[in-house]
């Protein structure tokens, strides 16, 4: 499913879905506002996500695309061609499964599956699943495109019902992973069991369930595995079948939680900062998002390497900092083109590609960096906050005195058409300077621009000069310049990948000195360290 999904996401633009996507403020947890804006800038899921293994493709569907129907169906559909290259093994989800469905049968109850899957797939994996024994456990099978609408509608769960010539109402059970499958119950007037398949601890399950009148849906129970559920019925169940109880199943071995995901470790308690007066925030990536138009402008670029004489430039790959870098040369040189994981992950930025691409043969990167250009004009226009509130956190910045700047190696016309252009009104009276690639010799990982953006406010290098970026290159040209370096971990890299990208090698030793994964943490880190760390040095 996780692979199917890795597939689609890269596909929301032609399948013009990007535009459907939820507003992040009627997004029902953190989380799926989370999930919506990294799907909106990546066109994958966040790492988080990924690392826990938790979340059902339906319910990030719906926390994608909410009431939108026909968006939910569009998005099951491409989902559906993408599952076919990954689809067949299945296995149970719990030790013992058969033996405690067959006890249920035993009880005299019903058995189905009401499910989002397709037929195709569902019909292969019943047939595989324990030699295909699990087929005449159930008495009703219904599948997603068998009905009008998927789950969170009740549409599979009714049919299944009427399958079985019953009625809706409480003798009804719906046992489901998914806050989508709470709601579909709830919608067909059933009861609704929670399976807490993923073990999350309570307090995520109450803030998924929150019972709002936006979200009033709340399962009747909640349950971590099939003995759970039966524990459950047998405590409801008449003393009259206490002999069907005696042949009850011996209980599974506790299954373990999985592991949690290390997160970078930023607090200003761990690290020594001296509090800033002067912030220079990264551009593209960092306060915006203008990723589709770079990345578009690259591949049109690249095929364009021997004309301009830059495929006999690529670096060695036997030179590269990872083995990733080496992978992105190689490929490059092969086919004159990203990888495709490059533009599905859409974590590195053009400037980044350059420095992987050409190392340290600056006339090169310039050739490339004018080809680029030439090719953005094409692209260019659209920009997007990268979260909602970065402009509210910029004027409260700067109502805390701190002068503001931005430093990007976009050109100065595409960067003054995004600045005027984002949110409608845009941000130029935020800014109390501005530089841009072409307004130094050398660009991003040197120093120049840095340096150049301190000379336009009278200002010296020092620690009290902040610098926030995305990339390896803005943290390069940070500690060049003599600044801090603030690392933007919008892209939510591990820790164990950070570790990778900043190895703090002889030959590679640049690496941040803190990082923040959002703008509230940069929040929060600057007034940190304004109350603890009171400003130090002389750079005015």
């Amino acid at each position: 499913m996780y692979l199917a999904i890795d597939d689609l996401l890269p596909q929301f633009e032609a399948l013009g879905l990007l535009n459907r996507l939820a507003p992040e403020e009627l997004s029902k947890t953190p989380d799926d506002r989370k999930l919506v804006r990294f799907v909106r800038i990546f066109r994958r899921l966040h790492p988080k996500i990924r690392a826990e293994r938790r979340v059902s493709r339906t319910d990030i569907f719906d926390a994608l695309f909410g009431p939108d129907l026909e968006a939910i169906s569009i998005a099951h559909k491409a989902f559906n061609k993408c599952y076919r290259d990954h689809y067949g093994a299945v296995a149970p989800f719990e030790e013992g499964m058969r033996e405690r469905l067959q006890f249920l049968r035993k009880l005299g109850i019903k058995l189905g599956v009401p499910t989002n899957r397709s037929r195709e797939f569902l019909g292969h994996e019943m047939r595989s699943l324990e030699g295909g024994s699990w087929i005449d456990l159930f008495d009703t099978t219904v599948c997603g495109d068998e009905v009008n609408h998927h789950k969170p509608a009740p549409d599979v769960l009714l049919k299944s019902i009427a399958n079985l010539k019953a009625t809706p109402g409480p003798d009804v059970w719906y046992l489901g992973d998914s806050r989508t499958d709470t709601i579909a119950a709830k919608e067909a007037g059933i009861t609704s069991i929670f399976y807490n398949g993923a073990m999350w601890e309570w307090d995520w399950i109450e803030r998924i369930f929150p019972r709002t009148q936006q979200h009033p849906h709340k399962p009747d129970a909640v349950v971590d595995d099939l003995d759970s559920l039966l524990d459950l019925i047998q405590k409801i169940d008449g003393p009259e079948r206490a002999e069907i109880w005696a042949e009850r199943p011996e209980r599974a071995p506790a299954r373990r939680k999985p592991p949690a995901r290390i997160e970078p470790d930023w607090h200003p308690a761990v690290v020594e900062l001296t509090a800033p007066i002067f912030l220079l925030f990264d551009w593209h990536a960092t306060l915006v998002d203008t990723l589709d138009a770079m990345y578009h402008a690259v591949d049109d670029m690249l095929p364009e390497l021997d004309t301009l004489g830059l495929a006999e430039r690529l670096v060695d790959p036997s030179q590269s900092k990872t083995v990733e870098d080496a992978k992105l040369v190689e490929h490059v040189r092969d086919y004159h083109q990203l990888h495709p994981k490059i533009k599905a992950d859409r974590k590195i930025s053009r400037t980044d590609i350059f420095e992987v691409l050409f190392g340290a043969d600056e006339e090169a990167k310039q050739i490339a960096h004018a080809a680029f250009n030439r090719h953005y004009r094409n692209h260019y226009g659209a920009v997007y906050p990268f979260e909602p509130g970065v402009k509210d956190m910029l004027i409260g910045l700067r109502a805390l005195g701190l002068k503001l700047g931005v430093l990007t190696n976009r050109d100065r016309e595409f960067f003054q058409h995004e600045l005027a252009a984002v949110e409608g009104t845009g941000w130029a009276d935020l800014f109390d300077t501005t530089v841009c690639g072409d307004d130094t010799a050398l660009r991003k990982p040197h120093a120049d621009p840095i340096l150049k953006a301190l000379e336009n406010l009278h200002f010296l290098p020092g620690p009290e000069i902040w610098y926030i970026g995305d990339s390896t290159t803005d943290t390069i040209a940070a500690k060049k310049a003599g600044v801090t370096s603030v690392f933007f971990n919008g892209a939510q890299w591990d820790q164990k990948w950070l570790d990778k990208i900043f190895p703090g090698t002889e030959r590679h030793p640049h690496k941040p000195d803190v990082v923040v994964n959002d703008f509230g943490e940069l929040w929060a880190l600057t007034l940190a360290c304004r109350a603890a760390r009171p400003r130090i040095g002389w750079s005015i």
